[in-house]
């Protein structure tokens, strides 16, 4: 039995979501195999050295908090503490940088622009929204009309076309693996989620993203959009500390989730003394 301390904000509150319902359960069936102790964030690097390993779950968008999460990392990095999610990750982990590079190399993401030169490229819409790199939950987010992206200052910053997507649809993944989909049906409402069936295309789509990251350990949710067209389209990778709604999914599906987790660990713990 290994030592897990795992990193929550209980008290972050956020739209649709109950992120304390959803770690007070889950940190409660680790605590079958594995000696749990759930911190705030802000305590983290304090108390980690403590434990076999640190569990990332529903920190809260780190921009609240970025000097001191950026001092945990880097004395999680130093320390060689085993972490979950691997501190390792290329997307929302990093940043949203990894939206530029996708949409310049050519993978199927919601197309996105960082320089003025680039401004222009953009497909048409009616709007376009403008987000922050370090942004999350949608913190700094906001939109512009075309005729006023010139105004638009880029440093910092990213910008899309607001696009009029049937739908949004997330897969979850632990390490490499699939493990079920949801999806929102109302566009205006992003977390009245309902279970989703992924045909083989569609999961194609997520585990190219998945592959690409190339996670050691940890927990991603490759968010998508169907576009018109019906490509569906990467909205975000995030692999930092994505909500899972547990509580929409079946009975066998929660369980099989938890399964993978607890193995994942077991083999994250595999080498310690």
């Amino acid at each position: 039995m290994g030592t897990l301390l795992y990193v929550t904000d209980l008290g972050y509150q956020a739209r649709g979501r109950r992120y304390c319902d959803e770690d007070i359960r889950l940190s409660g069936r680790l605590r079958e195999e594995f000696e749990v102790a759930l911190c705030h964030p802000l305590d983290a690097a304090a108390l980690m050295d403590r434990f076999d390993a640190v569990v990332v779950r529903n920190s809260g968008p780190v921009i609240h908090y970025q000097e001191a999460y950026d001092t945990f990392t880097r004395a999680a990095r130093e320390a060689g503490v085993r972490m979950f999610n691997s501190l390792s990750g290329k997307g929302d982990m990093a940043g949203k940088d990894y939206l530029l590079h996708l949409s310049r190399e050519g993978f199927p993401v919601i197309p996105t622009a960082g320089r003025r030169e680039e401004f222009e490229r953009l497909p048409e819409a009616a709007e376009y929204v403008v987000k922050p790199l370090l942004g999350a939950d949608s913190v700094g987010l906001r939109f512009v009309e075309r005729a006023r992206l010139g105004e638009v200052d880029p440093a910092g910053m990213l910008v899309q076309p607001r696009i009029p997507f049937a739908y949004e649809v997330s897969f979850y993944f632990v390490g490499p693996t699939f493990q079920y989909a949801l999806y929102a049906p109302d566009p205006e409402a992003r977390w009245r989620l309902e279970p989703y069936a992924p045909t083989a295309a569609d999961l194609e789509f997520a585990q190219r993203f998945v592959d690409w990251n190339d996670l050691d350990f940890g927990i991603q949710r490759v968010d998508a959009c169907r576009a018109p067209d019906g490509e569906l389209l990467l909205v975000e990778l995030e692999d930092l500390n994505p909500y899972l709604s547990l509580d929409l999914v079946g009975e066998a599906e929660r369980e099989a989730f938890v399964d993978a987790m607890k193995g994942s660990l077991r083999e994250l713990l595999r080498d310690t003394p």
